[in-house]
Formats: structure tokens, C-alpha cells, sequence
């Protein structure tokens, strides 16, 4: 019998796992609609609503194309991604196929820099949402809105998945109706040639009647693609539902193939409103362009709507990244790459321990509005640093699909969820991803930010190194040949 052709073996779980109850494992409490709107609120993410000043600031109107070649090319890696965790229903996460099809460090590196990658998103959300808080709060401590957030976060993960579920559910819906209604009063102004207090009237004209549509240059254009990629991080957050999703051969196809759909109306045609109604030049980096496009057309109320759902917006990032690390360790602990304790579930099969680490490292976006001068400059050494480990992340799930396709043909044969393109879109994408580090060194704040992203890779090659020395490698791989 081959490798790849033995029988499925149950994986162990972990040393000093509870009670019995507690070895069942995650519960499939996830449903179709709790699925689809994870992953529309994966893809409307802090980026999107807080960083897009900054982008169109830096691209102008051309963050438009910035923002739809990410999202293209991204829809291949969750089309891989995809074919993979169906082509194996035990596989749990991306975290699993890696370590079955590369090896058990691919394991260990991808699920330890997931839950590192959202740690940092989460600590970019709490900066964020410190930022809009005082839109209100006037001379009130950012730390102190900072730290409340974390402490919320923690609260909402604590009940069962399902009641997870059910609070991304309503807080994605909050983001959907926001940027629809911003989409449709937006266009309300352009055609009825809406003028603002500053005597800039919105029209379509906008978009190219300042410098054209790359009035930056090529190296402006290059520069927008920073932050607009982190404004896609947590695309691939469905993947992390997989183990408690119900029917997931049918739920998530569904939930990818609606990316290219949510790209265009939640990113490109809400950036073509607001830069027709509010010229890109007027457009503060250092403000959210939903509040700011309200705020110059003298709507004060309808301003501070938009702050609430951008704060909603934020508040749901971070409470899907507190969710998905809380899982990648609970999965990392179940293999033996992580301490046994935090692979325990409460009653109800939360991994409650996961889950208060992942809160611990976030009190670091507290300390870094208390400390810090800057909101967007601390927001944008986070987002580089984050956006480069989800780089790391889709990349690997890449490779995994090369190496899938080249030992598993059969497997792929069988598929009814192929991706498109197949090995070779697998190049284009990851010469793409080259494109994004090169122009990560052309902004001197981005540029340290990349410097220092290195240093979390030498750590985890140490912790690896000292795994494997310790003691005997629980066989990872041995619960997914097939």
C-alpha cells in the first residue's frame, strides 16, 4: 500500500485533553448563511474602511485597479485553497494540508504564523478602533476604548461557535448595508450634481480630470498596493470554519465563488463612488474616506453613522481573528506543536485557553495607542507586517496545491470543485506576491516594517528546531493519507 493510498487513521487527541465529552472535537454548528457572511466580512475587512485614505492618497484613482488585481488574483488562492480541504474532509484548515503535503514544519509554520498574522491584524483593529471611538470620545484615553475592545472580544468568543456565528453574522450584515447605502447615496449626489461646503462638486469626472487616472506615477500606483492588501486579509477565513461547518462540500464552493462578486461592489464600485464624490486630493490619509465623504458633504449625522459602522467594522476583523487563532492553536495543540493545555474545550467545545492567548498578545495594540504618536503610523507598520505573513500563508496553500496536483492526479481527477487555471495560474499568482514585496521596499514606513517581519520567522525556526529535539513527533500526517 502507498503513502498516499492508506486508510484514514483517527488522530489522537491531545495529552491532558478533558473529559470525554471534550475529545469530540470542534462542533459543525456553522451554517450555509453563518458561512456566507463570515466570508463577506473576511473580505470587508479594517483595511477597506480606515486604510483606503491612505491608499487613494498615495494611488489616487488608480487604488481602483490596485484593488482589483488583489482580489482576482486572491480568488485562485481560495479556489485552491478549496479544492484541497474537499478533496479531504479531515483536513480541518490549510494548516492540515500543508503539513500532510509538505511536511509536518509546513504544519507548524503556517499555523503558528496564521495565528501571528491575526494576532497583528487584531492589534491594527484595536488601534482602529481606538481611532474611531474618539471621533466621539473627545479627551478620553485611547487606551482605555483599546483596551474595553479586547475584553469584548474575549466575551464574544467565549459561548459556543454557534453564538460566534450569529454575532459575525449580524456584524457582516451591518457592513453590507453600510456600503450599499453608501454606494446608493453616493450616486444620489453624483447625479444630482451634489456640491460640498469646499465647492468640489461630485461627478464621475473626478476620476480622471485631476492627473488622469495615475496621477502619482507608476511608483504611486505601486505604493497604493500596501495597505489595499491588507485591507484583503482574512479572505481565506472560511478555510478556518471548515471543521465546524455544516455540509461544507456545499458551503463553501458557495462561499468562494462569491469573492469576485464582493470584490467588485464592496471594493471597487464603493472606491469609484467616493472618489467621484469627494476629488482623491481632498481625500486625509489619516482619516476613513466613509466618514470623511459625509463629513465634507456637511451630513454631520449621517457622519457619525458611518463612524459607528466602521467601528462595527473593525470590532467584527478583530473578532474573527480572535476566533480563527483561538482555532489554529487549538488545531497546532492537537498535533503537539502547541502546549497540550490549549488544545482543552469547555463544555460547550470552545478552546477557551486558545482563546484567552490570543486576547493576552492583543492588550499590545493597547500599549501601542497608549505610547504611540500616530494612529496611521502605527497602523501602518502592523497592516505591512501582518499583510507579508498572509503573503507567507497563501503561498504555502499554493505550493500545497502544486505539490496536491503532482502526487494526488487522481484526487484532482475526481474533484467537482477544480480551480481554475491550475499549476500555472499557481506561478502567475506567486510572481504577483514577488511584485508585493518588491513594492513593500519602495515607502520607507513599509520598507522597516519588511525588515522587521524576518524576525518572527528566525523565531519560529528556533521553537521548531527545539520541537523536534524535545521529544518525538506525534505523526501528523498519518490522519489524512487517503
Amino acid at each position: 500500500m502507498s503513502e498516499y493510498t492508506k486508510p484514514r487513521v483517527a488522530s489522537k487527541p491531545p495529552t491532558g485533553a478533558a473529559d470525554e465529552s471534550h475529545e469530540q472535537g470542534l462542533s459543525r454548528q456553522l451554517s450555509n448563511r453563518h458561512i456566507q457572511l463570515i466570508a463577506i466580512g473576511g473580505a470587508i475587512g479594517t483595511g477597506l474602511f480606515m486604510g483606503s485614505g491612505k491608499t487613494i492618497s498615495l494611488a489616487g484613482p488608480s487604488v481602483i485597479f490596485v484593488y482589483m488585481i488583489i482580489g482576482t488574483l486572491l480568488f485562485f488562492v481560495m479556489r485552491a485553497m478549496g479544492e484541497l480541504l474537499l478533496s479531504n474532509t479531515d483536513y480541518k484548515s490549510f494548516a492540515d494540508f500543508a503539513a500532510d503535503l509538505l511536511g509536518p514544519w509546513a504544519g507548524f509554520f503556517t499555523g503558528w504564523t496564521y495565528w501571528f498574522c491575526w494576532i497583528v491584524t487584531g492589534i491594527a483593529d484595536v488601534i482602529a478602533i481606538a481611532g474611531y471611538v474618539s471621533y466621539w470620545s473627545g479627551s478620553l484615553p485611547l487606551w482605555i476604548p483599546a483596551l474595553i475592545s479586547v475584553a469584548l472580544l474575549i466575551g464574544l468568543n467565549l459561548p459556543t461557535v454557534k453564538a460566534f456565528g450569529e454575532t459575525e453574522f449580524w456584524f457582516a450584515l451591518v457592513k453590507i448595508i453600510a456600503i450599499v447605502g453608501l454606494i446608493v447615496v453616493g450616486l444620489a449626489m453624483v447625479f444630482s450634481h451634489f456640491t460640498a461646503p469646499g465647492g468640489a462638486e461630485a461627478s464621475f469626472t473626478n476620476l480622471w480630470n485631476d492627473g488622469g487616472f495615475f496621477p502619482t506615477g507608476f511608483m504611486g500606483f505601486v505604493a497604493g498596493f500596501q495597505i489595499a492588501t491588507f485591507a484583503f486579509v482574512g479572505i481565506e477565513l472560511v478555510g478556518t470554519t471548515a471543521a465546524e461547518a455544516k455540509d461544507p462540500e456545499k458551503n463553501l464552493p458557495k462561499a468562494i465563488n462569491s469573492i469576485p462578486v464582493r470584490v467588485m461592489l464592496f471594493y471597487v464600485v464603493a472606491l469609484v463612488v467616493i472618489i467621484s464624490v469627494t476629488p482623491w486630493r481632498e481625500i486625509s490619509a489619516d482619516r476613513s474616506p466613509f466618514v470623511a465623504m459625509f463629513t465634507l458633504a456637511g451630513l454631520g449625522i449621517a457622519a457619525s453613522v458611518i463612524n459607528f459602522v466602521v467601528l462595527t467594522s473593525a470590532t467584527s476583523s478583530a473578532n474573527s481573528g480572535i476566533y480563527s487563532t483561538s482555532r489554529m492553536v487549538y488545531g497546532l495543540a492537537q498535533q503537539g506543536d502547541a502546549p497540550a493545555s490549549f488544545g482543552k474545550l469547555t463544555s460547550r467545545r470552545v478552546p477557551a485557553n486558545a482563546l484567552y492567548l490570543s486576547g493576552v498578545f492583543l492588550l499590545a495594540g493597547v500599549v501601542m495607542v497608549a505610547v504611540g504618536s500616530s494612529l496611521i503610523e502605527a497602523f501602518t507598520i502592523v497592516t505591512t507586517i501582518s499583510s507579508l505573513c498572509f503573503i507567507f500563508v497563501w503561498t504555502i496553500i499554493l505550493i500545497s496545491y502544486i505539490v496536491y496536483r503532482k502526487r494526488r492526479p487522481h484526487l484532482h481527477e475526481a474533484s467537482a470543485y477544480k480551480m481554475p487555471g491550475g499549476i500555472p495560474m499557481c506561478y502567475v499568482v506567486m510572481a504577483f506576491f514577488g511584485f508585493l514585496i518588491w513594492a513593500f521596499t519602495q515607502k520607507e514606513d513599509t520598507f522597516q516594517a519588511l525588515l522587521i517581519t524576518p524576525v518572527w520567522f528566525a523565531v519560529l525556526g528556533v521553537a521548531w528546531a527545539i520541537r523536534r529535539r524535545r521529544s518525538a513527533r506525534i505523526d501528523r500526517t498519518a490522519a489524512f493519507h487517503v
